[in-house]
C-alpha cells in the first residue's frame, strides 16, 4: 500500500476564478501534483530494495528525490487549503484570526511589509521554487523563506502556514511570463482562515519542534 495519497482538492476546478482558471487547477492538481505523490512512493520503494540488498551505490540520489517529492507533496497540500474564492484581503481580528495578524505585525512590523516580502520573495526565486511564510520556533515569531525547488534554502524546524507556488506549472498557461502578475493575483484567494490555523497548531507544537523535555 502507497505511503502516500493525492489528496482531494477542497472546491472545484473553477473555484478559484478569475485569478487561477480551471485548466491549471486540473493539470496542477491532478498531474504535478500527483507526480510528486507517486515519486515520493516510488523512492521509498527503491529505499527498502536497497536496504534489502545493501546496495547504497544510489543512495545520494535516493535521498535527495525522496526530500524533492515528498516536500513537492507537502507544500502542494498546503497551497490548495490556502486558497479560496471568497478569500484575500488582509487577517483582521474581527475575522476571528486576531493572533495571526498580531503575530504578522509583530514579526514584520506592518502588513504592508509582510505583503511586500512575501511577494518579492515568491516573484524573484530563481528558476522554481515557493515563497513561503513560516513559523519559526526559536524566535517563535513568524519568518518569510525564499524556497527553491521544495526543498533547498529552509531554515530547520520552521512550520509553513502560507505557502506561494511559484513555478512556471503553477501560472504560465495564464499568465504567460509574467510570475510578478499571478504572485501579486494570488493575495485575492488568500485562505486566512486556514492560514491562522496552522499558525495556531505551529505554535502549540513548538516545544515538540525544539525538542523540549
Amino acid at each position: 500500500m502507497a505511503t502516500y495519497t493525492l489528496p482531494e482538492l477542497p472546491y472545484d476546478y473553477a473555484a478559484l476564478e478569475p485569478v487561477i482558471n480551471p485548466q491549471i487547477i486540473e493539470l496542477h492538481h491532478d498531474k504535478h501534483h500527483a507526480a510528486y505523490v507517486k515519486g515520493a512512493n516510488d523512492t521509498l520503494e527503491q529505499l527498502e530494495e536497497a536496504r534489502d540488498k545493501e546496495a547504497w551505490g544510489a543512495i545520494n540520489g535516493l535521498q535527495k528525490n525522496l526530500a524533492f517529492h515528498l516536500s513537492g507533496h507537502i507544500l502542494h497540500s498546503i497551497y490548495w487549503h490556502n486558497m479560496t474564492g471568497d478569500g484575500g484581503g488582509e487577517p483582521l481580528a474581527a475575522d476571528g484570526v486576531g493572533d495571526l495578524a498580531d503575530a504578522i505585525t509583530e514579526s514584520f512590523g506592518s502588513f504592508a511589509g509582510f505583503k511586500s516580502q512575501l511577494t518579492k520573495a515568491a516573484a524573484t526565486t530563481q528558476g522554481s521554487g515557493w515563497g513561503v511564510l513560516a513559523y519559526e520556533p526559536v524566535s517563535g515569531k513568524l519568518i518569510v523563506e525564499q524556497v527553491y525547488d521544495h526543498q533547498g534554502n529552509v531554515g530547520q524546524g520552521s512550520v509553513p502556514v502560507l505557502v506561494f507556488d511559484a513555478w512556471e506549472h503553477a501560472f504560465y498557461l495564464q499568465y504567460k511570463n509574467q510570475k510578478v502578475d499571478f504572485i501579486e493575483a494570488m493575495w485575492a484567494v488568500v485562505n486566512w482562515q486556514d492560514v491562522a490555523e496552522r499558525y495556531a497548531a505551529a505554535k502549540e507544537r513548538a516545544d515538540v519542534l525544539l525538542l523540549a523535555p
